[in-house]
C-alpha cells in the first residue's frame, strides 16, 4: 500500500503535467530535514513505543541524491507517519551514542556498519538489529517512495513477530 500522500501528490503531478518535486515543500523555499542522530538507544525506545522501527538515514552532505530521498521522501513520510526518523553523515565529526551507548563519530558508526554508498537508509528493531532491508543509493523517482514503505512494512512485521516469539 503506498503513501497516500505521496500518491496523491505524484497524480496530482501528472495531471497538472509537472514533476512530483515541484509539488513538495522544497519547491517552495521549505527544505525539509531530518534531525541528527544523538542517541540512538533513546531514538530506538522512542520508535518501538510508537510500534515502529528507527530509521535512519546515511547521507553525505552536499550529495543531490540524498537531499532528495530526504526532502521529497523521508522528511513527509515521517511527518506524515509520526515516524522517529533520523540521519548521520558519511563525513562527520559530530558525535553520536549507539545502541549500547558508546560515544563514536557519525564516520565511526557508519563505517562499523559498513555503510560506503549515501544515501543508505537503514531500519532498527529491537537491540540495533536491522529488520528490514536496507535501501542503498538513489532509486528510480516513481518506485522510490513504494520501496520505502514496503521495507517500512517489513520492519513493522519483523518487530510484531519478534514480540510474539518467547523470550
Amino acid at each position: 500500500m503506498m503513501n497516500t500522500s505521496l500518491s496523491r501528490r505524484v497524480a496530482l503531478g501528472r495531471v497538472l503535467g509537472t514533476c512530483t518535486a515541484c509539488l513538495a515543500p522544497a519547491a517552495w523555499g521549505l527544505e525539509a530535514t531530518l534531525p541528527y542522530a544523538g542517541s540512538l538507544a533513546d531514538e530506538l525506545a522512542l520508535a518501538l513505543r510508537a510500534g515502529s522501527p528507527l530509521v535512519v538515514m546515511v547521507s553525505l552532505e552536499g550529495c543531490a541524491v540524498c537531499k532528495v530521498a530526504r526532502t521529497h521522501y523521508l522528511a513527509p513520510l515521517r511527518a506524515e507517519q509520526s515516524l522517529v526518523m533520523v540521519q548521520l553523515d558519511m563525513r562527520s565529526e559530530r558525535r553520536v551514542r549507539d545502541f549500547m551507548g558508546a560515544e563514536l563519530t557519525h564516520e565511526q558508526l557508519i563505517g562499523r556498519w559498513g555503510v560506503k554508498v549515501a544515501p543508505t537508509v537503514l531500519f532498527f528493531g529491537r537491540g540495533g538489529a536491522e529488520v528490514a532491508e536496507r535501501m542503498q543509493g538513489g532509486y528510480n523517482p516513481d518506485y522510490y517512495g513504494a520501496i520505502l514503505e514496503d521495507r517500512l512494512r517489513a520492519a513493522r512485521v519483523a518487530l510484531t513477530t519478534a514480540k510474539d516469539k518467547p523470550g
